[in-house]
């Protein structure tokens, strides 16, 4: 496994830096690309590719700089960590870019880039790495399930690749980022590379530091003209480059603005005369600010500048909807975002009919935004740019831009999501319904309905995720959703106790038991004072922590806060309401001297939720399951053997054989067929779920070793 970095301190905080066209990034802006790798994989969509956008022509002035790091991807180097640190915008993901490509193709190496901006796309795309590097899915869904370290599952397969590697830690401008989970490490089989902002050596032990600064005068120019060749002289070019203080950013979309203009061409000469002359945009000051960013002001500026003059190029082509376009956008992440969100924007925003593919093709002509190739079609806005036009978006415009990026988001998330194979579009949502509901709570002129909208949005997601058993990405959304809310809503408001609802029922998923049970305990206690004992969310409550106390040989109290669910949803919802069936299955969950009673009238349940739901609804198979379990429990084992060998089947055909639940009642099968005298068969199904939960989960896990228990057992029979 490989050999740990740094077990230091990472605490730091910054914006990234990797921005499409000069690779510099926001601490809002994640560049990852997202499709299938096999039927529940989302992640992106080749870490075999730079995530870069647009790929410098010719990387300036970095001739010293890259003559050592070639040197670090020699034939027989390896095991070294190198941090590329300096200003955001001043290139470092365009060296990263050209070391990768030299490395790929002339030095022979497998190259593997991930995006660390952010946890969810680091942890993304390290198992996306894995997945390279020969991880099977079942390994990678133990992962994503939180069953197993994933930072150990990528670095094993790292140690044991095949060829040697470069792989590029892209945007790391928060070091904790990487400390938590334990992602950055060495390995003699290859050798790392980390962009960030943060120059603190401190941060970095270990590791070999290099800094990236601005460009020459000289060099500056000559990125321009590579880019925007015949519009202007080198001198010309220089005058411009200066302007824009020489940050590599700067200067590409420059070049880049400066390279589309086809029905007016314009010239660096006018180019910088707009720049020093046009007071209704206020260029000068934006101007003056980015050219000072160098001594420590923010370089955003000199993007929001770029940005000014190329919606005002898409004004004066009739496409005045084009900038309200970016604004809406700007309410979302820089991630890979659906294109079919956007369906219905066009009314939502009160463009004329037929006036939203054009707006969204003056943004794609002018460089502002992209499209990414992958199974789920999106669009990718760089997050730098979404800051600026944010900033710049004007204070009455921002709840009615925030309402409709919350309702089009609503659109896609499901009120009731279901179990089993993740739907990949909503997948890729993550990111942007955080950014929603920080634009919605950080902005003083959202109402509270819209932010209840935005909430809501989070609140579907964070369900969505845990049911399909991604318990730690359900877990760490609520978590950050939960402490953004209250600060507007309050600690009471019932989205933000729904959200601790989840986060509770993630940490029990996930065997963290002691916390789990001091969340839903909380958590009980607030509804019952917020809304009454016998209220809705405190009867969710309520059997939420009997569920964790059942399973942990506390019954009695599980049994009593079970019985009032169920005697408070039948007496509100009625007896065979889909809530109540719920409640009264959690009575079959739990061992104890009440299983009886509900073993007594558990036939007639499973017939009550088939009825209602559906035979192969989540509740009826969970009734299937719950029943057959509690027959072998009271001593009826003859009796629950059918039930059980219909869950199981049921079970692996809607959700397939790997699926946590589906072991779950094949193990139950087997313990009812070694009860029952059938060792054959008991060791048969034994043996597949200790096979596929070693697989999955790693042949040490507590859930392994129990499958691989029962089997000893039967060996000594």
């Amino acid at each position: 496994m490989g050999s740990a970095v740094t077990e230091g301190q990472y605490e730091a905080s910054g914006r990234a830096d990797g921005h499409g066209r000069v690779y510099q990034a926001s601490g809002d802006q994640h560049i990852v690309e997202h499709h299938h790798h096999g039927p529940s994989w989302v992640g992106p969509d080749s870490v075999r590719r730079p995530a870069v956008g647009r790929a410098p022509v010719v990387l300036r002035d970095r001739k010293e700089l890259m003559q050592r790091l070639r040197a670090a991807v020699a034939p027989d180097s390896g095991g070294e960590v190198y941090v590329l640190h300096g200003l955001g915008g001043c290139g470092k993901t365009a060296v990263a870019y050209t070391l990768f490509q030299h490395a790929t193709t002339d030095a022979g190496r497998v190259g593997l880039w991930v995006n660390a901006s952010d946890t969810a796309s680091l942890r993304a795309g390290m198992l996306a790495v894995a997945a390279d590097r020969g991880a099977g899915e079942g390994e990678l869904a133990a992962a994503r399930s939180g069953l197993r370290a994933a930072a150990d599952l990528v670095w094993d397969h790292l140690d044991r690749s095949d060829q040697r590697w470069l792989l590029v830690l892209d945007n790391a401008d928060d070091p904790a980022v990487l400390r938590d989970g334990s992602w950055l490490r060495s390995s003699s089989r290859g050798t790392v590379l980390v962009t960030t902002r943060q120059a603190g050596r401190e941060w970095w032990p270990h590791a070999r530091f290099l800094h990236v600064g601005v460009l020459p005068r000289e060099e500056a120019a000559q990125v321009l003209c590579d880019l925007a060749p015949g519009t202007g002289t080198p001198e010309e070019a220089a005058d411009v480059a200066d302007r824009l203080g020489r940050l590599p950013l700067a200067l590409t979309l420059a070049g880049g603005f400066l390279a589309h203009q086809v029905i007016e061409p314009w010239t660096m000469t006018r180019y910088g005369t707009v720049l020093d002359g046009n007071r209704e945009l206020d260029p000068v000051d934006l101007l003056d600010r980015g050219a000072a960013a160098f001594g420590g002001q923010d370089s955003r500026h000199l993007v929001r500048t770029t940005w000014q003059l190329s919606l005002d190029t898409l004004a004066t082509q009739g496409l005045p909807e084009s900038i309200a376009l970016l604004r809406l956008l700007a309410c979302w992440a820089g991630d890979p975002l659906p294109v079919s969100l956007l369906v219905g924007a066009d009314e939502l925003m009160g463009f004329p009919p037929g006036r939203l593919e054009p707006a969204l093709r003056g943004l794609l002509e002018q460089s502002l935004i992209e499209l990414v190739p992958g199974e789920v079609r999106c669009l990718r806005t760089h997050g730098v740019l979404l800051d600026s036009v944010s900033a710049g978006t004007p204070s009455e415009e921002r709840e009615a831009l925030v309402a409709v990026a919350a309702r089009l988001m609503g659109a896609v998330l499901p009120e009731v999501p279901h179990r089993g194979v993740p739907d990949a579009r909503i997948r890729l949502t993550t990111p942007h319904v955080l950014a929603l509901l920080q634009k919605a709570v950080s902005g003083p002129a959202v109402g509270q309905p819209v932010v209840e909208e935005a909430m809501e949005c989070a609140l579907r997601l964070t369900t969505a995720l845990h049911r399909w058993g991604d318990y730690s990405g359900a877990l760490a959304l609520a978590e950050q959703c939960g402490a953004l809310a209250p600060q507007r809503l309050g600690e009471d408001h019932p989205i933000v106790l729904r959200l601790r609802q989840r986060a509770g029922c993630a940490l029990y998923r996930l065997a963290r038991n002691e916390e789990a049970e001091a969340l839903h305990r909380r958590t009980l206690a607030d509804c019952e004072r917020a809304f009454g004992e016998s209220a809705a969310d405190t009867l969710t409550s309520a059997l939420q922590l009997s569920r964790l106390l059942g399973q942990t040989g506390r019954t009695a109290e599980s049994v009593t806060l079970a019985r009032r669910a169920v005697a408070g949803r039948t007496a509100s919802l009625g007896p065979t309401a889909p809530l109540t069936l719920i409640a009264k299955l959690y009575l079959l969950e739990t061992p104890g001297e009440a299983l009886e009673e509900a073993v007594a009238t558990g036939d007639s349940l499973v017939t009550d939720c088939r009825d209602v739901m559906g035979p192969v609804h989540p509740i009826s198979l969970a009734a299937e399951l719950d029943y057959g379990w509690a027959l072998t429990e009271t001593g009826r084992p003859a009796e629950a053997l059918p039930w059980l060998r219909s869950a199981v089947a049921a079970h692996e055909s809607s959700y397939g054989s790997h699926y946590p639940i589906t072991l779950a009642a094949r193990s139950s099968l087997a313990r009812t067929l070694s009860v029952l005298g059938e060792q054959a068969e008991a060791r048969e199904q034994y043996e597949t779920v200790a096979t596929v939960r070693a697989l999955v989960l790693g042949p040490g896990h507590p859930w392994t070793l129990l499958a691989e228990g029962e089997l000893a057992k039967l060996g000594d029979a």
